[in-house]
């Protein structure tokens, strides 16, 4: 029995959350591959780019940290929505933090390509939940 294996993009600038979260994503066997990014403009430009206009080169799903130098979280989402349209497949986005802020939680149920707020840490079981939600 083969299992479904999806495309991952981390957007955190913590060196080692993305170490452990990539980990863990891996652990889980369900990931192909895992695009690291440390701001959200590194991110924006892999989209932009034409080779990575292809379905097998783009995430299923991306895990975005709010708090990053150069473009936040918040900046990387009014961007994106602003591309993800012309993009050949749906990605689902979680805005991952440790913030507990209700206005942050708000916020991100104001873009539509957000699909859910999360938390830090995330563990394993929690990455399998998430991911099902693509199959």
């Amino acid at each position: 029995m083969s299992t479904v294996k999806y495309n991952v993009c981390l957007i955190d600038d913590d060196k080692v959350y993305q170490f452990t979260s990539k980990m863990i994503l891996e652990a889980t066997l369900l990931t192909s591959k895992i695009s690291t990014f440390f701001n959200g403009q590194e991110a924006i430009d892999f989209f932009l780019a034409p080779e990575n206009q292809e379905v097998d080169m783009l995430p299923d799903v991306i895990f975005l940290d709010i708090n990053m130098p150069i473009m936040n979280g918040w900046n990387f989402l009014d961007s994106f929505e602003k591309i993800f349209h012309i993009l050949p497949k749906k990605i689902l986005i979680y805005v991952v933090s440790s913030s507990v802020d209700e206005s942050d939680m708000e916020r991100s149920k104001s873009f539509k390509s957000v699909t859910d707020y999360v938390i830090k840490p995330i563990n394993k079981e929690k990455y399998r939940l998430l991911l099902s939600v693509l199959g």
